[in-house]
């Protein structure tokens, strides 16, 4: 009896499936690598498993992924489903106001960067390490912290302080003087954003602190009962001071991170 053909295209599309199985983010090369298919024939089958919802691409390199909400199964965290719903909204954020903004959620003890505008950004930025995706800040000195603790339960809230007291780093001292971060997030929850420390100029929690001349805003992910994370936009700090820039472009954070929130209760059927 002859073997039955089989149909190419899908055969492809069903490697490439079993590739980003394994690899929970891949790039056109390491995909081509695993399959072997030619570039512009992987291009295509991408192109096709990208219009059907299965797969994605990573808004801060390109790089492609199995869609968190696309039914097959991967290798992944809780997290992901955050940084591909705010993968797009975050696109637009950026060709609206020009000016890049971060993905960030919480992961310990410090804040994890999951997504990010930055190379889409048409302003030239001081060129740095803490561009790449999986880079790590603290929580009470950034203003992606401070938006995120301003608006978490306040049991995860102490939680993290708890943590941090143990820490002994030197950008967590405000763990323990409870009384003026207390201060510090109230002033925040009612001005509606964060802002970085006056005396933070940049730096992750894995490098020497080093000043990248950027401002910036941050507002929650904050969905009425939990809060997924945060966004902001940065700029560099001498074109504008923090109130003129939010009084510019707050309202478009804000707006971002309700499309982000939506997306998610969407696809999740929250």
């Amino acid at each position: 009896m002859p073997k039955p053909e089989t149909i190419r295209g899908l055969e492809r599309g069903l490697r490439v499936l079993r590739v980003l199985q394994d690899i929970p983010i891949a790039s056109l090369h390491t995909i081509h690598g695993a399959t072997r298919i030619p570039k512009p024939s992987l291009l295509r089958v991408l192109q096709t498993l990208e219009s059907a919802g299965v797969v994605t691409r990573r808004l801060a390199d390109g790089n492609f992924r199995l869609s968190a909400f696309g039914g097959v199964r991967r290798k992944g965290d809780r997290h992901d489903r955050i940084a591909e719903a705010a993968a797009p909204v975050l696109h637009r954020l950026c060709e609206k106001v020009k000016w890049p903004s971060d993905l960030f959620v919480p992961a310990g003890n410090y804040m994890d960067r999951r997504e990010t505008s930055r190379r889409h950004s048409p302003f030239l930025l001081p060129p740095s390490e803490a561009d790449r995706v999986g880079r790590h800040v603290g929580y009470l000195m950034t203003a992606i912290g401070r938006a995120y603790l301003a608006w978490c339960p306040e049991e995860e809230l102490q939680r993290i302080l708890s943590r941090l007291r143990k820490q002994n780093r030197p950008g967590d001292f405000l763990a323990h003087n409870p009384a003026k971060l207390k201060r510090i997030l109230e002033q925040t929850r009612a001005r509606g954003y964060a802002t970085r420390d006056t005396s933070f100029v940049g730096g992750s929690l894995t490098a020497s602190p080093v000043d990248d001349g950027m401002a910036a805003i941050a507002v929650p992910l904050f969905d009425g009962s939990r809060n997924h994370g945060a966004i902001n936009i940065l700029w560099i700090r001498t074109a504008f001071t923090v109130e003129a820039f939010a009084a510019r472009h707050l309202a478009d954070l804000q707006q971002a991170a309700d499309e982000i929130v939506n997306s998610l209760k969407s696809r999740t059927g929250a």
